[in-house]
């Protein structure tokens, strides 16, 4: 089973409809062979509820959405950050989804399918706390390993990283006993005493591939994760 629909319902950050999709690749150089999954609202244009603001369902309040604008030349938020390109992978799942092309798989069993022996990206566009906790525990059940990511404070740190917008944040998270991941602007930004820089990244060499780092997941117990802006 290479993709799937395993979650149609409500966003528990704001109620409105949203979906999660898994999708299986091989063609990220960064990650390597993953299962993808894409949260997005099941109803609006990705590029739209970027620039009006719906892509709170999904995202909840992340700095990195920018600001809502109504600028006919702008396609998407002004000022965003997040470093998914919303017209590519995320506009291609959605068009795919409002055609039709993928099977549900929003039970027990079709999550454990998916998932089964794979590496899991939890949130490859969108923060996993949008979508009920039990999706995750089911895809995740059999899986061989996974990544994961929320801006949402204190979001099950057995499952997911913390992202943190600044030092302060991640000082705090990691006084309340939570792994973080963190944009930085350049390398004298790190805290070597808390933090590790990602391997994949170009500035520490891209050593290893997510697939066999495993590093970037809440249940680890690692130094937090740190990566410089790109």
């Amino acid at each position: 089973m290479k993709s799937g629909i395993i979650y149609n319902g409500p966003s528990l950050l704001d109620g409105k409809p949203i979906v999660a999709i898994a999708t299986w690749s091989n063609r990220n150089k960064k990650t390597g062979a993953v299962l993808q999954t894409y949260i997005l609202r099941s109803d609006v244009n990705p590029l739209e509820a970027s620039k009006t603001g719906e892509d709170f369902s999904i995202c909840g309040d992340c700095t990195m959405r920018g600001e809502v604008t109504t600028d006919p030349e702008r396609k998407q938020a002004k000022g965003r950050r997040c470093y998914v390109n919303l017209g590519q992978g995320v506009l291609i799942v959605f068009k795919s989804f409002m055609r039709g092309v993928y099977p549900m798989a929003n039970t027990k069993a079709g999550r454990n399918t998916l998932g089964r022996a794979r590496f899991v990206r939890v949130g490859t566009y969108g923060d996993p706390a949008a979508v009920p906790a039990f999706v995750w525990e089911q895809l995740l059940a059999e899986a061989d390993t996974f990544t994961a990511y929320s801006h949402q404070s204190g979001w099950r740190p057995d499952i997911a990283m913390q992202s943190a917008d600044s030092k302060a944040e991640a000082i705090a998270h990691w006084k309340a006993g939570r792994r973080t991941f963190r944009v930085i602007a350049d390398l004298g930004e790190l805290d070597k005493t808390k933090e590790a820089l990602c391997p994949a990244s170009k500035e520490a060499g891209r050593r290893v591939q997510c697939t066999a780092c495993k590093l970037c997941k809440g249940s680890s117990l690692a130094k937090s994760i740190a990566i410089v802006e790109h």
